[in-house]
């Protein structure tokens, strides 16, 4: 007993001496004043306690900034990279419109309608979301974890360098990437049961020849009143970039029929 319990001191002790160096670090970051400025102190609980769990090792600059949130570069114990995605809680004015989207949402029954409860749900809803769209196979970022307003997942791009997003780039066979995008839209739709419902040229990155489906917080289970109008809307965005591009886009009713079960192949 004796000689376990010295095996389990010593595996705390190196523990915790892990965690005061990777909080220590994280301080004498250039990121951590941005961040102290910008977040309140429970957001940098939670950011703390992902460092104390190895979820992230390292914090760095910040790759987007929007209304919603910043995402920030960073790195795992493995120097893998990742997208750390926090969620403003005080000054977010756009969570009026979240509600809408919650609500009727099977997932969540019970939801705290004070501003952070709304703003953690949100968090919590982006996460499930990219959960089962990456587990139906939809190219999406992996989620790797989420704590309260902060969710961790995979860096899409290079040495902190974001992929471009699709409006950004010359496609040379855009009608290719219209098709696997619209077989992308189906995936979601018949295996992940979601519609993505903010789907265009601008919610979309495109890396290593294939277009990514990104920023689903929005997402909504296919049993969602909302559903048939997001969907709807979902393709009327794609057709019209595409043919924008030249591509001969596919009816709206057509693809909408297909995309929802339809047996017959697109035209």
């Amino acid at each position: 007993m004796s000689r376990r319990r010295d095996v389990e001191e010593r595996i705390e002790r190196r523990v915790r001496r892990y965690e005061e160096e990777a909080l220590m670090k994280f301080k004498r970051s250039e990121e951590y004043e941005v961040i102290e400025e910008v977040f309140d102190r429970l957001t940098l609980e939670a950011i703390y306690e992902l460092l104390r769990r190895r979820v992230i090792d390292e914090i760095h600059g910040v790759v987007k900034a929007g209304k919603e949130a910043r995402i920030y570069w960073g790195l795992d114990p493995n120097e893998r990279e990742l997208a750390i995605k926090i969620y403003y809680t005080v000054t977010a004015e756009f969570r009026q419109g979240m509600l809408k989207y919650i609500q009727d949402d099977y997932r969540f029954r019970r939801v705290r309608r004070s501003p952070r409860g709304i703003i953690y749900t949100w968090a919590q809803k982006e996460f499930k979301n990219l959960k089962a769209a990456y587990g139906a196979g939809v190219r999406v970022p992996e989620p790797i974890e989420v704590k309260r307003n902060v969710l961790v997942m995979e860096f899409i791009g290079e040495d902190g360098v974001p992929a471009p997003l699709l409006r950004d780039v010359y496609l040379e066979e855009p009608e290719a990437v219209y098709r696997k995008l619209l077989e992308e839209v189906r995936l979601l739709y018949g295996k992940a049961e979601l519609v993505h419902g903010d789907l265009s040229e601008y919610n979309l990155m495109f890396w290593e020849g294939e277009p990514i489906l990104f920023d689903v917080s929005q997402a909504v289970p296919t049993n969602h009143p909302l559903a048939e109008e997001l969907l709807l809307r979902d393709i009327r965005n794609l057709n019209r970039y595409f043919a924008s591009l030249g591509v001969e886009v596919v009816e709206i009713d057509e693809a909408y029929r297909w995309i929802t079960g339809g047996d017959e192949g697109l035209r």
